[in-house]
């Protein structure tokens, strides 16, 4: 049985067919994402009985309380661009790390055909999407870690490199391969609009120096699967235990590359933060062998990934952000440059 649809869809069924799903605001967006989040709990062979939205930014995820008690984490791969079978095989290293380590994650649920997802029309955004189904994992998001739990970072890190160490794909498994700074994703940076000559310089400049860094920790290897997004937005932290969750974005690359995304996150926070995280992952394994101008390459590496995912973006949130986060990601790529270290925090002088 499905709940009645809210009021905020039936409004905007009744929108100017002209407004395109880029044209609504975040609220609208989430409200139109709702009709195929019903579709694909129908899929998991799941009975509604409340259905909330708690984010809406690269992907959308939905709290849904299904009808045996469950509460369960419903997401919608909104802007993701994860094949079938990379989706597929995320959910499965997710169920392997929860059912083989120590480390806490939520476990993913199948639907009746034992797929490890739904594939579901959605209106708004006129093609089919994917979404996934997991538990629920209790406990606020962490957002800026305090040196406790940046050491427990450093361990769930540490075990899940050696985790991957020796799992193998399934057949049939696909994940992507991260050999350069923007991933997967094409250039956007280069034909950004708003940039003076001396702005697209910096950038081209940072892609040269990131892509030769990503060149030589590639050939250093070893290749392994990688959370590759684990920043304070995607930790739980309950009773002093940490949770780590969405996979979307795992692929296959060197360890190393793991620390630096985290670090990205750290630097221009709590300076004990980044040694807590290094000192945690070496009581577990022994750090990554890299040279540390390559290792601030990786770390710079994430400012150019995440100016280009914006620019990319669909959600309404992110687009808007674009506009000063591109000028931003310019002053901080050429600090490090010039300084040989990366912050978020910059001089004020």
């Amino acid at each position: 049985m499905r709940p009645e649809a809210p009021a905020g869809w039936r409004y905007l069924a009744s929108m100017d067919a002209a407004r395109t799903y880029a044209d609504l605001t975040d609220e609208e967006q989430a409200e139109a994402l709702r009709p195929a989040a019903m579709d694909a709990a129908e899929a998991f062979g799941l009975e509604v009985h409340r259905l909330e939205l708690v984010s809406h930014a690269f992907n959308s995820t939905f709290s849904l309380e299904a009808g045996d008690g469950r509460r369960l984490a419903l997401r919608v791969n909104t802007n993701s661009t994860s094949s079938v079978a990379e989706v597929a095989t995320q959910q499965q290293w997710l169920t392997a790390i929860a059912a083989e380590t120590t480390v806490h994650v939520p476990r993913p649920v199948s639907t009746p055909r034992g797929e490890w997802y739904a594939q579901v029309e959605s209106a708004a955004l006129g093609r089919p999407v994917l979404v996934t189904c997991a538990s629920w994992l209790e406990g606020p998001d962490v957002g800026d870690p305090d040196a406790e739990v940046a050491r427990e970072l450093g361990r769930s890190i540490a075990l899940l490199h050696a985790h991957g160490t020796g799992w193998q794909l399934p057949p049939g498994g696909r994940l992507p391969r991260f050999d350069s700074p923007f991933f997967r994703d094409p250039d956007r940076l280069g034909s950004a609009s708003g940039l003076t000559d001396d702005q697209h310089e910096v950038l081209r400049r940072a892609r040269v120096a990131t892509t030769e860094a990503f060149r030589r920790a590639d050939a250093a290897g070893p290749v392994i699967p990688l959370h590759a997004d684990l920043h304070g937005g995607n930790l739980k932290w309950q009773d002093g235990r940490l949770a780590v969750f969405d996979f979307d974005d795992c692929g296959l690359g060197v360890p190393a590359l793991d620390l630096a995304i985290s670090t990205f996150y750290l630097r221009g926070s709590d300076p004990a933060t980044e040694p807590a995280m290094l000192s945690g992952y070496a009581e577990v394994s022994v750090l990554p062998d890299i040279a540390p101008a390559d290792f601030e390459a990786l770390v710079a590496s994430r400012q150019l990934f995440l100016a280009n995912l914006l620019l990319g973006s669909s959600t309404a949130q992110w687009r808007e952000l674009a506009q000063t986060y591109l000028p931003l990601s310019v002053d901080r790529l050429r600090h490090w440059m010039r300084t040989g270290r990366f912050t978020r925090a910059l001089p004020t002088t």
